[in-house]
């Protein structure tokens, strides 16, 4: 990162849109210059269903953090769903151009641009460029090999595609907003820096972020991105059958899912009368809390269980040591951790890294895409557009800006 950065992170959620825009000072910390946040219901299920409510919600933010900041925003890093990503696995042996002076920059760029020579599946397109580790002729293991004195290195990186018709989607709404997309980047490989602890960054980790709409889920190998995912089921899913199944509002639904939220039957101390404000049928104006969250385990027992599905069938579950639970959807019901452990069989805790309880939910995921970009290594540009707009073709200036983004 370079001190002076300014880098703009938009979260595009199912339920609301999110933007931090964050500063690089003088101590190499991300110095938070604006949050904003609006409701959206532009997305369901992972797909776009109304561009104009997201062009709305994107011109709202911008409005707000325009005035804020009393800067002009042009362009934004954006999250993507797991569903939308395809992750390949990749290394490559570099000559040192002089083995005597030690591995320079313009070497690892060399490095790194071979490993995005890859047979890219059609649909698809690089995104962005992951590093895992550096290996020295010497068979020593670095992150940072420039500098050291070896004839050769070997880089493994992962190279992260992702589907050209949502970018073509993402690339058409963000142009009605006249916003350029400076890049994309899977939720979860945003998150991770922020919702692990030190320990977890290095073990074989599941992060499952539970938002309102979706699950994203991101599989990582110590330093590795093996794989990510998109499960459409969230807490917006607990909330809309609480309210199909009582006949009640999906207000008081919210309401009573935040109040009782409990995710397994087992735990309930006392089993409470509860009287529901909006239900129309008389016969069911009062009911036992045991009644509600059976509603809630069944539907948090539906995720887990597709969860769990998708990566048996990916193969990579037992490879997974523990699984670390995130997002709005699921961190305001207890002993969901304790659930999940239950239909995985794998340990599950709540994220505790030392930065989530830091960070508002609402702006968590934009805020952690803003870390993740400013600590990418041997990137050329950081920085979003915040003086000049540009008009060219859209989708084609989202690739020229990730190439520009990957290494000089």
């Amino acid at each position: 990162m370079a001190i002076g950065d300014i880098i703009v992170g938009m979260d595009i959620g199912t339920s609301k849109m999110s933007l931090v825009i964050g500063e690089v000072n003088n101590f190499n910390q991300i110095e938070v210059l604006c949050t904003t946040s609006c409701r959206c219901n532009g997305i369901k299920k992972g797909k776009i269903v109304d561009e104009n409510e997201i062009v709305l919600a994107i011109n709202k933010l911008i409005k707000e953090a325009e005035a804020e900041t009393e800067m002009e925003i042009n362009s934004t890093y954006l999250t993507i769903p797991g569903k939308y990503v395809t992750i390949v696995q990749n290394s490559i042996t570099k000559e040192a151009k002089d083995k005597y002076a030690g591995i320079t920059g313009k070497d690892v760029n060399a490095a790194i641009s071979q490993v995005k020579d890859i047979d890219v599946p059609e649909g698809m397109q690089i995104i962005d460029i992951v590093t895992d580790e550096f290996i020295l002729d010497n068979g020593k293991i670095v992150q940072d090999p420039v500098g050291s004195l070896s004839s050769s290195f070997t880089v493994k990186a992962q190279v992260i595609l992702a589907s050209k018709e949502y970018m073509k989607q993402l690339a058409n709404i963000f142009r009605r907003a006249d916003i350029d997309i400076d890049g994309l980047v899977p939720v979860t490989l945003a998150e991770r820096s922020l919702v692990l602890d030190g320990n977890e960054l290095n073990d074989n980790i599941m992060l499952l972020d539970i938002g309102a709409g979706n699950t994203d889920i991101g599989v990582f190998e110590g330093l590795s991105f093996s794989y990510t995912n998109t499960i459409p089921l969230g807490g917006d899913s607990i909330t809309n059958d609480i309210a199909l199944v009582l006949n009640i509002s999906e207000e008081e639904a919210d309401r009573l899912k935040h109040q009782y939220g409990l995710a397994l039957k087992s735990f309930i101390d006392n089993d409470n009368e509860i009287l529901l404000n909006t239900c129309k049928d008389e016969n069911k104006k009062v009911i036992k809390s045991s009644e509600l969250i059976e509603i809630i385990e069944a539907r948090v027992e539906e995720i887990f269980s597709l969860v769990n599905r998708d990566i048996t069938n990916q193969g990579i579950k037992p490879r997974i040591n523990n699984v670390i639970l995130t997002g709005m959807g699921i961190t305001s019901i207890n002993k969901s951790d304790v659930a999940g452990k239950i239909i995985l069989n794998i340990p599950v805790k709540i994220a505790t890294g030392r930065l989530v309880s830091t960070i508002r939910p609402e702006y968590r995921t934009a805020y952690a895409l803003v870390r993740y970009i400013a600590s990418r290594p041997f990137a050329k540009n950081l920085s979003s557009s915040i003086d000049s707009k540009s008009k060219e073709n859209i989708f084609h200036n989202i690739i020229d800006r990730i190439k520009e983004f990957f290494y000089s």
